[in-house]
């Protein structure tokens, strides 16, 4: 089935993440299924929806009439088979668990058209493991979104090791249609790219913090204005460039060396999540919040997300 011709999306899910997919592909003429087993995840599946088109009608990128006519095309459901009959797309954004979203994608499979494409937005199991849950694993993909879905521009498109090409290539084809960046990920490795990477740079950040080289605020603050102020314009690899292949080398002769390189979890991680402070959602985690601050902080966060995309837009 070509991009083109999909008209039906069923999402599974409508926790973190769910919802707000649901409301882009609504508001880009799409009809939107969006199922979950708990009701209540259902009910304030649509407040977020509602919370979804403000945020994009506030930052100039949706209109209201659109934002209504999107609304409109979806529909909430408890009844997975329900959301998938008919459905030419199906994506499932269940927990991060391999074991729940092959099931998901089992259970999907039994209601799904023959040439219906299953999606997966993991942010790191490998397709490859989730397709050996169905029958037809050349229709399995990864369409890997960033949090918060309506904002981040950028999509993953993970080819597994018997995702066939159309499906690729149709999945590729629905991004844009969604007026999103579609990248592909050709080998199917696990986090992918996006994850690796970032990853990666929270894990040397973790490091220095531990080990009392810099603050907090202070690695935050020259990641924000150093590091990612460069690279949201200058990719990684294009920086090597700039600044001369002679020059990393130089660096990365003694500096890689020096570099965290430990595979297990951060114990001060691990002791925090023990101790049940896991960031924003509990009130502390590696910064304190008040009950306040948060909503200030969210929508802070919000304007500058929209503001940073209008900004790179120019570049693209």
């Amino acid at each position: 089935m070509s991009g083109d011709a999909i008209r039906t999306v069923a999402v599974l899910g409508a926790g973190t993440m769910g919802p707000g997919i649901a409301a882009m592909f609504a508001t880009h003429g799409f009809e939107a299924r969006l199922v979950d087993v708990k009701p209540e995840l259902l009910d304030r599946a649509r407040t977020t929806v509602d919370t979804v088109c403000n945020v994009l009608i506030g930052g100039g990128m949706l209109t209201s009439e659109t934002a209504a006519a999107g609304k409109a095309r979806i529909r909430y459901t408890l009844d997975v088979g329900e959301a998938v009959r008919g459905a030419e797309f199906v994506l499932e954004s269940v927990p991060e668990r391999r074991d729940v979203k092959q099931a998901v994608f089992a259970e999907a499979e039994r209601h799904a058209a023959p040439e219906a494409i299953l999606a997966s937005n993991t942010s790191g199991i490998p397709i490859t493991e989730l397709g050996k849950a169905v029958q037809r694993p050349e229709r399995v993909v990864g369409m890997h979104w960033s949090n918060p879905p309506h904002l981040i521009p950028v999509i993953e498109i993970i080819k597994g090791e018997r995702t066939s090409d159309a499906t690729v290539a149709a999945t590729q084809r629905v991004v844009e249609r969604l007026d999103m960046i579609p990248v592909l990920v050709r080998r199917d490795v696990p986090g992918f790219v996006e994850n690796r990477i970032l990853y990666a740079i929270m894990r040397e950040a973790l490091h220095l913090y531990e080990e009392g080289i810099a603050s907090a605020e202070d690695i935050d603050t020259i990641t924000k204005w150093g590091i990612g102020y460069k690279l949201a314009v200058i990719g990684p690899l294009e920086l090597l460039d700039v600044a001369g292949l002679d020059i990393y080398h130089s660096v990365a002769s003694y500096l890689n060396a020096d570099l965290n390189s430990r595979r297990d979890v951060s114990p001060m991680i691990r002791q925090k999540v023990e101790a049940g402070e896991l960031g924003i959602k509990t009130g502390k985690g590696l910064f304190a919040y008040t009950p306040d601050q948060i909503p200030a902080l969210v929508q802070r966060r919000v304007r500058l997300l929209l503001a940073t995309r209008k900004a790179l837009s120019e570049t693209v």
